[in-house]
């Protein structure tokens, strides 16, 4: 029951207005969606109607304060699915609607599982849209030297940090990040999975360049 009524609570956390920035926080980033980034404009126009809806984001922060409470040391990861690719707007298609699971790290007071539901609705620039679930759970965030691991008992993301920038066939970059970052780098993502229930759907996307990594900071 504690559960049900935190994640109602959190649901309705309003987005901190960007003008509120004091830039004491700093973090890691990482995500990875179900179409390609970096490929030839064929392989792009033929996922932009038919894949790409769905979205692993992860963060954690190193050190600082968000909205006022400290979450040095705390994670949180969403997963995001769209009624359409949500990538393709970049490019001229339609912005979707999105609803999105989000799990907050379970070292976390209910404080801070809130500061970070709010962290990730303002720094995913309104990708996160209607939040369905926010479930305190183990978060396992690893930042290695030749990839980064986030792991929860509902979902797996591997993106390895050096990809091959082959730009034979046509092969370029063709979108941004999903969320705010600095400095972000493009992956290749080994693993993308959800196994949740709550969104409708589940997914397995692995061996794709779909990812991206770097800081974030507000």
């Amino acid at each position: 029951m504690r559960k049900m009524l935190f994640a109602a609570a959190v649901v309705g956390v309003s987005v901190v207005a960007l003008s509120a920035r004091t830039g004491t926080l700093k973090g890691t980033y990482v995500e990875a969606r179900t179409s390609e980034v970096f490929a030839g404009a064929c392989v792009v126009n033929s996922e932009a109607g038919t894949t790409g809806r769905e979205a692993l984001l992860a963060w954690r922060v190193d050190e600082g304060r968000f909205d006022g409470v400290e979450l040095g040391g705390l994670a949180v990861v969403a997963a995001v699915s769209g009624d359409a690719n949500l990538s393709v707007h970049e490019i001229g298609g339609e912005v979707a609607n999105t609803r999105t699971a989000l799990f907050l790290d379970n070292r976390a007071n209910d404080a801070q599982r809130k500061a970070l539901v709010a962290l990730a609705k303002t720094m995913s620039k309104g990708v996160i849209g209607t939040v369905v679930e926010a479930t305190p759970t183990s978060i396992a965030f690893v930042d290695g030297h030749h990839d980064i691991r986030v792991v929860t008992k509902l979902l797996r993301l591997v993106v390895e940090k050096h990809m091959e920038h082959d730009a034979a066939c046509g092969n370029k970059q063709w979108f941004e990040p999903i969320a705010q970052v600095d400095e972000a780098e493009m992956g290749a993502t080994t693993e993308n999975a959800f196994e949740g229930l709550s969104l409708g759907t589940r997914w397995s996307d692995p061996n794709k360049r779909s990812a991206f990594f770097g800081t974030f900071s507000y």
